[in-house]
């Protein structure tokens, strides 16, 4: 196929925004810090929230937590999850959430992911299916207050403080902005209406994402990950609820039609960002392809390391998926006249899923890896060159 001439020249200065970008941050990492990212300020849903859910609706228990943790933590999974893995290579503590008022310390950011948020504002139907008010419009307004009281703070106080767990008001354009959102605005119809169904809002989702991209670089943000969405069709929470036949399944066990639209649903994120790209002058917009890397540990876990791929850690029933839809990971139901519990396997280093819904601690440190190597990233960019990438363990 061949480009026009004004296409080429699009694509020219695509790729001159985003070296003139590396080369004005390299510029400054010369000057000895360690890493130019100072802050990072991430929105999502569970596969990124560290522990906003349960500080707006306390009740998570065990076994969530048990690998890094040792206790629950506000993650749903058995450890870290990639935004706490990413912090921890770019030298940073863990990201506080902004919902949880005891014990945050926002100089390093804040997270305003939240347990089953959406992109798209949650109508009544959906509310009913157990989805989070928090979606990404709330996410965003949250931004912006935190920044007005950042900037309403240190107006106020000239002398400055050192007790204050805020940041710096020039921290908005120091910091590496993530999103890791958009599964349950595809997952939480897909029963009711079905994949063909689910797919008429999709290009809804792709234009609040770059919608929203596009208000906080009016903040003062200018360098942005936005993480696709994972091949859902491989969780064993979505092989056991979802209608379908064995001619659906590939031959890893993955359901082929609901994969197929993840990824029509990733190309029309890429395509947005990268027409949203051109609009941001003096900014990097990184579509992050976290996608080929789940789908590579669901298909091949051996060939990493690990054991089970379409199997839940934490769940009850064994069998293929050891997912039961009536108890879920860490709970206990009469189901027959019998108590039973949903629990923890004991290995969960060697399964990709932990709950059946999301992935395990180990599945996210070798995303989390990839994406430090940078073989995830459209259009290249050069994390390792712009910050001393720290081990994560």
């Amino acid at each position: 196929m061949s480009l026009s001439s004004s296409e080429i020249i699009v694509d020219f200065r695509q790729v001159v925004v985003v070296l003139l970008v590396t080369i004005s941050m390299l510029s400054r990492c010369s000057s000895g810090s360690k890493c130019e990212f100072k802050a990072i300020f991430n929105f999502g849903d569970s596969n990124s929230d560290t522990g906003g859910f349960w500080a707006a609706f306390p009740a998570e228990s065990g076994p969530f937590g048990m690998t890094y943790f040792k206790r629950p933590a506000g993650r749903a999974t058995d450890g870290r999850l990639i935004v706490d893995f990413l912090a921890q290579a770019l030298g940073l503590p863990f990201i506080s959430p902004y919902l949880q008022s005891i014990g945050s310390d926002f100089r390093h950011g804040a997270n305003y992911a939240t347990l089953a948020s959406t992109v798209l504002l949650p109508n009544t139907s959906l509310f009913v299916t157990g989805i989070s008010p928090f979606s990404l419009a709330i996410q965003l307004n949250q931004m912006k207050e935190f920044k007005a009281k950042v900037v309403e703070y240190h107006s106020g106080n000239k002398k400055g403080s050192t007790t204050t767990k805020l940041p710096s008001p020039d921290i908005f354009g120091k910091s590496l902005y993530t999103f890791y959102i958009g599964q349950n605005d595809f997952t939480s119809n897909l029963k009711a209406i079905g994949v063909e169904g689910v797919k008429q809002y999709l290009p809804q989702v792709v234009s609040q994402i770059a919608g929203t991209v596009k208000e906080l670089y009016g903040l003062g943000g200018r360098i942005f990950f936005v993480l696709n969405l994972a091949p859902v069709g491989c969780y064993p929470a979505f092989l056991v609820q979802l209608p379908h036949n064995t001619s659906d399944l590939d031959k890893f066990g993955c359901l082929t039609s609901y994969n197929k639209a993840v990824v029509d649903y990733n190309n029309m994120l890429k395509e947005a960002l990268s027409q949203t790209r051109r609009d941001l002058p003096n900014a990097s917009l990184i579509y992050v392809d976290t996608h080929a890397v789940l789908l590579e540990l669901f298909q091949q876990p051996t060939a990493h390391g690990l054991r089970y791929g379409t199997r839940a850690c934490c769940g009850y029933g064994g069998g293929t998926y050891n997912f039961h839809q009536e108890v879920y990971c860490g709970n206990t139901k009469v189901i027959n006249g019998t108590n039973v519990t949903a629990s923890a396997c004991k290995d969960p280093n060697n399964y990709v899923s932990w709950d059946g819904i999301h992935a395990s601690e180990a599945a996210n440190k070798i995303t989390t890896l990839a994406i430090l190597n940078g073989s995830l990233f459209d259009p290249p960019f050069p994390l390792h060159k712009l910050c001393d990438l720290q081990h994560i363990g």
